[in-house]
């Protein structure tokens, strides 16, 4: 009896410690080319699911990034507040990560996608998005996001 226990005990130190990294455990080794190319969203793809109401936006940015400057329709929910606030996360939408570049971005996603929510990263960057948001492009999306509200 004490052995088995002993066994148990140290079958425990060789699984993950919780589900989460179980998880990402499971999404690494599955990751296969169609993984990477899934896990990517590109600017026009996500104007056109916004205005379509099917993807949320999350500007991973700290807070002082985000009050110098944002992109609207977007909520601000810095890296390193994400694990305390999953549940301002809408999970029937695609949820996109986003930062000026990738970099942050990317994490954000991984960190999602370990959590169990349908999460990409914006390829461009913030600053891509700004890029197609800019004149009568601004225009068309402004007036179908506020109807959306409506």
């Amino acid at each position: 009896m004490k052995y088995l226990l002993i066994c148990i005990l140290l079958l425990g130190l060789y699984t993950p410690a919780s589900a989460s990294e179980q998880n990402l455990e499971s999404y690494i080794s599955s990751f296969d080319y169609e993984a990477r190319k899934e896990m990517k969203m590109n600017s026009d793809g996500l104007i056109k699911l916004l205005m379509e109401g099917k993807a949320q936006l999350i500007d991973i940015r700290f807070h002082e990034e985000y009050a110098a400057w944002k992109v609207g329709y977007s909520i601000n929910i810095p890296i390193n507040e994400l694990p305390k606030r999953l549940n301002e996360i809408d999970k029937n939408k695609i949820v996109v990560t986003a930062c000026p570049h990738k970099d942050r971005a990317i994490i954000a996603m991984v960190y999602l996608r370990s959590k169990g929510i349908k999460a990409k990263y914006l390829t461009d960057g913030l600053i891509g998005l700004a890029e197609h948001l800019r004149g009568d492009n601004a225009e068309e999306f402004v007036y179908t996001m506020d109807a959306l509200k409506d």
